[in-house]
């Protein structure tokens, strides 16, 4: 393993490795921008109840999920 170093310099391959997945990392972030779920600049639409309500109906759902018993046989 420590000859494909000899084949290529570590710097280069180090600053290309980093450059790409800086690009990578701000393409997802363009694409999450992009829709409205995961936009986190302009924010949610809905008012402050309706997330309220959606929040206590994904915890309560937790919760049963968690008290109910399931068998493993």
């Amino acid at each position: 393993m420590w000859r494909i170093w000899l084949l290529f310099d570590p710097r280069r391959v180090l600053v290309a490795l980093f450059t790409f997945l800086f690009a990578l990392a701000l393409l997802i972030h363009f694409v999450l921008l992009s829709t409205d779920r995961f936009n986190w600049l302009e924010g949610a639409p809905s008012s402050g109840a309706a997330a309220e309500q959606s929040m206590s109906a994904t915890l309560q759902e937790g919760t049963r999920e968690m008290h109910s018993p399931t068998r493993w046989v």
